[in-house]
């Protein structure tokens, strides 16, 4: 199991033509993709410690950076995760890199046979600036530089670390030895931008389009936006103004030299299972914990509830089921559904939990033409970032076949503040909010909310 940190759908298997994946490409044509599949909540802890739990949100109550699911969870103690429940039926199971949180302490040592590695401390820390001693910087910034384009090697970032690890595991491991789990948790594309140079001359700059739309959609509610804190939190970036049109190249060109970066990395790893003689049997699955803006309605971050910070890539390579190898469905799936789902492919769905609130997405990988559920859902509260006593509202979304509809309620008093409906089939940019067109689409979408969400 592998997963990206901050990664939307930039990338090959996606059609985008910015991008320069080919490992990832490779692995599409040994799986299934998922195109239209959605984290729970666009931030990086509420969204892993969803889909590891396989409960939502709202059931786990992790909603910030800083809380833990073994504290928060009704039961949280005793929960059986994603990798535990594996370890329960006999798997070897490690972890390399982040797969839970990276804030605090975060190492479960229930989830795994041996403790984690390269799991936590900070993004800004991952530079080669922040492990460079003072006296010998060339730079002064706050927290870390935005971009590093430095040439250096691939081990100079934890994702180098972590790849080579991760293929010594696999070159190692006996292939008639005890079943594993593995879980792959890479830092990149996360900010800040940072990536070996060799990544960013694959790139021609002026070949990576600008933002599309850049303009904040016609008719959204303010609530709708954030400032875009995260970014301008890093040194080099105007903190005052908007970004120019060369900045915002850059600053994309970052982004994409960070994703090839981690591609390269996810080469290494699929040549050591085969190298390991494991290939044959041994399901991959690779997916990011949300999605990201890099310039997109004036955003750059995560933590909204658009299609764009809500939508994951999801590719799922399970050996048993060649019917969807280098296919690629429209079947609506959700990141709480990877729990469900792998233990069904890995034949050890007897005695799951009955708390699990995802589908296995099993008979989707089995043929990919079926679709096991109707609606993906997606929430968030604003402002993300600063004190809880400062949120003003939650964002819930609902993703269907053709739309997305998005609810903001005042916290307190629950007052729906601001309505939101995309039309996906003509818009699927989501340039303009169409709410007020549609009031019996906003009413059915809406009724479909307030039933999932008990609103």
């Amino acid at each position: 199991m592998i997963i990206a940190d901050d990664l939307n759908c930039a990338i090959g298997p996606y059609g985008d033509r910015s991008a320069m994946t080919p490992n990832l490409d490779r692995l599409a044509e040994r799986g299934l993709v998922f195109e239209r599949a959605y984290c729970q909540q666009a931030v990086c802890n509420p969204s892993r410690s969803s889909f590891l739990t396989g409960l939502r949100p709202n059931t786990v109550k992790v909603d910030d950076l800083r809380k833990s699911f073994r504290e928060t969870a009704p039961g949280g103690s005793t929960l059986v995760t994603l990798p535990q429940h594996f370890k329960n039926h006999g798997y070897f199971c490690q972890n390399i890199g982040k797969m839970f949180h990276n804030m605090g302490e975060t190492q479960d040592r229930r989830s795994w046979s041996i403790d984690e590695v390269l799991h936590s401390g900070t993004h800004a820390a991952d530079t080669v600036y922040n492990n460079t001693p003072v006296a010998l910087r060339t730079l002064n910034v706050k927290k870390a530089p935005v971009v590093e384009a430095l040439d250096v090697p691939d081990t100079a970032y934890r994702d180098g670390q972590i790849a080579n690890l991760a293929a010594a595991m696999l070159r190692d491991h006996p292939p008639d030895g005890q079943p594993f789990f593995l879980a792959v948790g890479f830092w990149r594309p996360h900010l800040p931008f940072v990536a070996p140079k060799k990544y960013w001359d694959v790139h021609d700059p002026d070949a990576i389009a600008l933002p599309n739309p850049a303009r904040v959609p016609i008719d959204a509610p303010e609530i709708a936006l954030h400032d875009s804190r995260e970014i301008r939190g890093y040194g080099g970036v105007p903190g005052d103004r908007p970004f120019t049109d060369e900045e915002i190249k850059h600053y994309r060109h970052g982004y994409y030299a960070s994703i090839t970066f981690m591609d390269a990395q996810i080469g290494e790893i699929l040549d050591a299972l085969d190298e390991g003689g494991h290939r044959d049997d041994t399901i991959v699955v690779f997916t990011s914990d949300h999605g990201f803006h890099i310039g997109e309605k004036s955003l750059w971050g995560k933590t909204s509830n658009f299609e764009l910070d809500a939508r994951v890539p999801l590719i799922i390579a399970a050996p048993g089921d060649s019917v969807g190898h280098g296919q690629k469905t429209k079947s609506l799936a959700e990141l709480v559904d990877l729990y469900p789902t792998l233990a069904s492919l890995a034949g050890i769905d007897d005695d799951l939990n009955w708390r699990l609130e995802g589908q296995s997405l099993a008979p989707v990988v089995a043929d990919p033409s079926v679709s096991v559920k109707e609606a993906a859902f997606t929430q968030h509260q604003h402002p993300f970032y600063g004190s809880p006593k400062d949120w003003k509202a939650w964002g819930y979304s609902i993703r269907t076949a053709d739309w997305r509809y998005t609810e903001w309620r005042a916290i307190g008093s629950g007052e729906i503040i601001g309505q939101e409906l995309y039309d996906h089939v003509h818009d699927p940019s989501e340039s303009q909010n169409v709410a007020e067109q549609k009031p019996e689409l906003v009413q059915s979408h809406s009724a479909q909310l307030a039933n999932h969400f008990g609103l």
